[in-house]
C-alpha cells in the first residue's frame, strides 16, 4: 500500500523568508511558520497554543515568497513532511523536520492595502475569487477561480 505524505497549513511567517540563489540558478526560501489553535479549558478560559513550523520553498515558488513575504504575511502552503540530519559547527549531529511546500496561496491583504490576489493586476471585484500559485512540474500556474456553485 502507498503512503500519503501531506501537509497543508494555514499561519503566519515568524520572520521574513531568507532566500538563497544556488550555483545551479535554483532558489530555496527558508522560514519560520506559526500556527495557532484557540479552545477553553476546563475552567472555561480561552487558551490558544502555537506551533511552529520550519518552511521550505522551492523555485519558483521561492521567488515569489522573496517578493511578496514579509514577518507576519499570513499564507496558505501545502506540501510534504521531510526531516534531514547535519553537522553543526562544532561537528554535532542536528536532525531538523522540514515542511517542503507544494502549493502556496498569500493570503490576508496586500502590502499596499489592497485586497489578496495577484500583484500585478488591480484588485479584482469579486470576493469570492481567489489566486493560487502552485508548483506542478516544476512550472508555475496561476488558476483565479470564482465560486459558482449554486448554494
Amino acid at each position: 500500500m502507498a503512503g500519503v505524505n501531506k501537509v497543508i497549513l494555514v499561519g503566519n511567517l515568524g520572520k521574513d523568508p531568507e532566500v538563497r540563489h544556488l550555483d545551479n540558478g535554483r532558489a530555496v526560501a527558508n522560514f519560520s511558520m506559526a500556527t495557532s489553535e484557540t479552545y477553553k479549558n476546563r475552567e472555561g478560559e480561552r487558551v490558544t497554543t502555537t506551533e511552529w513550523h520550519n518552511m521550505v520553498l522551492w523555485s519558483p515558488l521561492a521567488e515569489i515568497a522573496e517578493k511578496y513575504l514579509k514577518k507576519g504575511s499570513q499564507v496558505y502552503i501545502e506540501g510534504k513532511l521531510t526531516s534531514r540530519s547535519y553537522e553543526d559547527k562544532d561537528g554535532v549531529t542536528k536532525y531538523i523536520t522540514e515542511v517542503v511546500g507544494r502549493e502556496l496561496t498569500m493570503l490576508g491583504g496586500r502590502p499596499d492595502g489592497g485586497s489578496s490576489g495577484e500583484y500585478n493586476a488591480p484588485a479584482a471585484s469579486n470576493q469570492n475569487q481567489a489566486t493560487k500559485t502552485e508548483i506542478v512540474d516544476s512550472t508555475v500556474e496561476e488558476n483565479n477561480e470564482i465560486d459558482d456553485l449554486p448554494f
